[in-house]
């Protein structure tokens, strides 16, 4: 049986909550949960606020720990192996974008928190291809957020071919731009953090920003026109895009990360006139996460947490849904 924590409706609190797992597949691996990260993600499904959860509802899905047991085909990862799990939980491996690498574009991949139950618990599953090894570097007390927060913003990098000469705009310093500014920088990007937040612009170039720019001042904007190589927007709000757009070089990029659930009012002549684009993307490919980890290891990027125990859950979650988290939260033993 594994024991973890649920929700049994919307917006419920979790409680304890004991499952069989049935019999290992033959492709998966067991992991005995040491820490799990909150993302705001875990809230949105919480709250069903896509319209897609099922209940009971096990959030988690930024998962560290060891495996303690492997089906019968598994022979990339071995027992005993410290490893982490992130949004995904397995692919189909046979459609063309599994075949080309892009196992995170798969239409048919598997959430590790849809359909199945996720990391809030001393025990998940998961398919050993959608599993990464965690390299001598990384701290696993902290490495938790790496696997979506981290990702989701390391993986533009790779994606668009982003050069160290590049100007980037961080467009929100939270749990998944805090972790962009240290990445950028490492890169050998000129890094500018976007923030409203008086209090977070000191922070920000401590993490890594050359400069900031206050998000919502309109003519600190305007004076910023055509210096972005590429802007990502980590925020869930509404702002005025086609400024932000007109802050873009010839060619630039607005590339959204954050899931802003309001339609983007955005006009054809700001992208026309200097062959702008405006993109998004999820999480990374298993192999663009490992090449995450490894450069973060290299460069001794790592998130900032506040930890909490599995038993705290609700009072984590509620430090989340309050915007009180600085700037990621991670269950522990």
């Amino acid at each position: 049986m594994i024991n973890a924590y649920a929700a049994k409706e919307p917006g419920g609190k979790l409680e304890k909550f004991e499952y069989d797992p049935g019999e290992l597949a033959s492709h998966d691996v067991e992991i005995d949960v040491e820490s799990c990260g909150i993302c705001h993600s875990d809230l949105s499904m919480l709250d069903n606020e896509w319209g897609i959860s099922e209940y009971p509802f096990v959030p988690g899905h930024e998962v560290v720990g060891k495996i303690s047991a492997i089906g019968d085909h598994v022979t990339s990862l071995k027992v005993g192996q410290r490893v982490g799990l992130g949004w995904h939980a397995g692919y189909c491996n046979s459609c063309g974008t599994c075949e080309s690498g892009d196992q995170n574009l798969c239409s048919n991949a598997t959430m590790t928190i849809g359909g199945r139950h996720g990391g809030f618990a001393d025990k998940v599953r998961a398919q050993a291809t959608a599993v990464v090894p965690i390299p001598d570097g990384v701290d696993p007390q902290s490495a938790g957020p790496l696997f979506c927060g981290g990702i989701t913003v390391f993986n533009p990098l790779i994606q668009f071919d982003i050069k160290p000469t590049s100007v980037v705009g961080v467009v929100g310093i939270g749990g998944l731009g805090h972790l962009a500014l240290q990445f950028l920088n490492a890169w050998g990007c000129k890094v500018v953090a976007f923030t409203s937040s008086e209090s977070k612009k000191k922070e920000a170039l401590e993490l890594g920003a050359h400069e900031t720019l206050n998000s919502r001042d309109e003519e600190e904007l305007k004076a910023a026109a055509g210096k972005f190589d590429l802007i990502i927007s980590t925020v869930n709000v509404k702002l005025d895009w086609n400024l932000y757009l007109s802050t873009l070089a010839p060619k630039g990029r607005l590339h959204f990360v954050g899931a802003t659930l309001e339609p983007l009012d955005i006009g054809a002549f700001n992208l026309i006139g200097g062959q702008r684009s405006v993109s998004g993307s999820p999480v990374g490919s298993p192999a663009t996460i490992k090449t995450m980890l490894d450069f973060a290891a290299l460069h001794d990027i790592a998130p900032v947490t506040e930890t909490f125990k599995f038993d705290e859950v609700n009072e984590a979650v509620q430090r989340l849904r309050d915007g009180k988290a600085h700037y990621r939260v991670v269950l522990t033993k």
